[in-house]
């Protein structure tokens, strides 16, 4: 598996992996599971989306951040298996919380910004469960956060 060729035919690149912003780690392994903590959609040192669904943020917005997300949390598994991306067996689940307006329902739209970028890069193996969340707030304001398990070989 080329990700790094899927990634530029896609024309991205995958950023440096965030710092933590708090008293966790980015991630951790048990066996053959990689958790990776929830990411927030940072670009250049800055939240790309910050605010409420759909109020402040548009869903066309919030894709993007969680697509943002899934870049984040790809940096951080690829620094966990030295960018040997035969060591990946499965995206095993993803966790999207999007901060929302208390009638807002489409938190699975959100969440297919981040679900559809992992099974574009990864084909078969970034298909995975998965998780929609409305939540009131988030760290920091961010609009999406979104959280993975990653199965290795």
């Amino acid at each position: 598996m080329n990700i790094d060729a899927r990634l530029t035919e896609l024309g991205l690149s995958l950023p440096a992996a965030p710092k933590p912003i708090a008293a966790y780690i980015p991630s951790r392994r048990a066996g053959d599971l990689l958790f990776v903590s929830g990411q927030l959609p940072w670009r250049d040192g800055k939240l790309i989306a910050a605010g409420k669904v759909p109020s402040a943020v548009t869903i066309e917005q919030a894709q993007s951040a969680a697509a943002q997300c899934a870049l984040l949390g790809l940096s951080i598994l690829a620094g966990e298996i030295n960018n040997d991306w035969e060591r990946l067996a499965a995206v095993i689940r993803i966790g999207v919380f999007v901060q929302s307006e208390h009638d807002f329902t489409e938190q699975a739209k959100v969440a297919n910004g981040a679900s559809e970028l992992l099974q574009q890069i990864l084909g078969d193996t970034g298909r995975h469960s998965r998780a929609a969340v409305g939540v009131n707030a988030l760290p920091l304001n961010a609009s999406v956060e979104v959280e993975f398990l990653f199965q290795l070989k």
